[in-house]
């Protein structure tokens, strides 16, 4: 099959194949925020999630390469879903599943994966962007994890990925200042395979997606099968911090940090905290 019909589902990603196998998949959505930048509204978070199960399954893909477009790769979650998330059990549980799996289904999908990430990676796209098995972003890109910015714990892939790359000291600095890191310095410190300079992104993306390509293929999948039991080994912290994450949507912290992001101005969260 070498059409798309495969992934006809996926209205909220842009899908383009090219030779050897390589599928690109463009992060493009359907909601922006006042920056111009996509963001991760429920359509969009479901399809990333999902995605990965179909590429496994995909006899044409080889290797997937997953890039924003525009100003940056990701920029978070929409605030809409947020304040969804915050007000409604269901679409909370509905949400915290599509993000287990989401993490589950990248490192395990037996397909290499390829990330080319500028400008602003966030939120469920970063995800996807620093669990990926060669990620690539340009030196001036800014790796932002801004969940204690919002009002709750550091979830999603924080816990399961970042002291594995760069460090519990470097992980920690991040996480819970939510300080932007650059793309180069990504690189310095292991939190990225590779920093480039931004016209040279996707020209490097795409070569290293067609080498992997073009590779053995049992010989890589199975590297990453093997490599990727360290990620496996460290599921129950994962979903601690995911869990984590979602009692604080319930929380009263999250309201502040909602209201402080659509008033552009610095949080101002309450002293204390029952744990």
């Amino acid at each position: 099959m070498s059409d798309l019909s495969f992934y006809a589902n996926y209205t909220a990603l842009e899908l383009r194949r090219h030779p050897h196998g390589v599928l690109e998949i463009v992060m493009s959505g359907v909601g922006t925020n006042k920056s111009g930048l996509s963001t991760a509204d429920a359509s969009l978070h479901r399809q990333l999630a999902e995605i990965w199960r179909d590429i496994d399954r995909d006899p044409d893909t080889r290797v997937a390469l997953i890039r924003g477009e525009g100003k940056g790769f990701s920029a978070g979650g929409d605030l809409g879903l947020v304040e969804e998330m915050a007000a409604d059990f269901d679409v909370r549980t509905r949400v915290w599943r599509e993000a287990r799996d989401l993490v589950y289904n990248v490192i395990n999908c037996s397909k290499p994966i390829v990330s080319a990430m500028h400008g602003p990676a966030v939120g469920a796209g970063l995800v996807a962007g620093l669990l990926a098995d060669i990620s690539i972003a340009s030196k001036s890109a800014r790796i932002i994890d801004g969940h204690t910015r919002l009002g709750v714990a550091a979830g999603d892939h924080a816990a399961i990925i970042w002291p594995l790359l760069c460090g519990m000291a470097k992980a920690k600095y991040y996480l819970l200042l939510c300080e932007p890191v650059s793309g180069e310095e990504a690189e310095r410190i292991g939190l990225v395979s590779l920093a480039v300079e931004e016209n040279e992104l996707m020209p490097k993306a795409i070569e290293v997606a067609n080498r992997l390509a073009q590779g053995s293929q049992t010989a890589i999948r199975w590297t990453k099968y093997a490599l990727n039991n360290w990620l496996r080994s460290a599921g129950p912290a994962f979903d601690a911090s995911l869990a984590l994450e979602f009692m604080g949507f319930a929380g009263p912290d999250v309201q502040e940090g909602i209201r402080s992001l659509r008033e552009r101005r610095p949080p101002d969260f309450p002293g204390g905290s029952p744990f």
